[in-house]
């Protein structure tokens, strides 16, 4: 295939996890990476779920990280209305980095970004169903890229529900375990263990 007919997309949240992406469309292989001069925050993106969602905005000097996803370009209109609300727009190679040594596929890179960050709020909370799904997708590139998932994104004070037991994200994947994601969550998030651990009977 012609360099200029490959297409990546740099996934940043869900995106992040395998499972999530196949719920959405054919995708193709994956390179961890960073993504530099964007920043990820938790921002309101949409008031259909409930829940804020990730997004990064312009801002040189900064990075977060995420997968870029070999995606052919039939497969674009489902993941652009998935992420309806954001703007996809192209990146440059040199604002991409790898984890691993290497160099990164030669193509055409997209990120879906926003211009303003609007902040969760009790009415569209972080929602933990979210969350597991990112964080699953990121043990799967390694502790390192985990801990910079929760490092590089920008607004842990925000309310935080846990909704594991009634999910209000529509891909949500309740069969992850949580102890683990409970650990990793404690020390930036707004409940305790024993809130995010909490379970509700019928």
């Amino acid at each position: 295939m012609r360099t200029e007919d490959r297409h990546f997309i740099l996934g940043y949240g869900s995106l992040i996890n395998g499972e999530s992406r196949a719920k959405t469309g054919e995708t193709g292989d994956v390179w961890p990476v960073k993504l530099h001069d964007f920043e990820r925050h938790w921002s309101e993106m949409s008031c259909e779920f409930g829940m804020s969602s990730v997004a990064v905005v312009a801002a040189p000097g900064r990075a977060c990280n995420g997968v870029l996803v070999e995606v052919p370009q039939d497969q674009f209109p489902f993941f652009d209305e998935r992420e309806v609300g954001y703007q996809r727009t192209e990146v440059t190679p040199s604002q991409l980095s790898g984890y691993q040594q290497g160099s990164l596929p030669a193509g055409t890179y997209w990120v879906y970004h926003t211009d303003e960050v609007v902040a969760p709020h009790p009415g569209s909370p972080i929602a933990l169903s979210y969350l597991d799904v990112i964080l699953s997708g990121c043990l799967e590139r390694g502790d390192a890229f985990t801990e910079d998932f929760l490092t590089l994104t920008q607004g842990w004070s925000s309310p935080l529900l846990n909704d594991r037991p009634a999910p209000r994200y529509p891909r949500a994947q309740p069969d992850v375990p949580t102890e683990r994601l409970n650990r990793l969550l404690a020390p930036v998030t707004t409940l305790s263990i024993q809130e995010l651990s909490v379970t509700y009977e019928p």
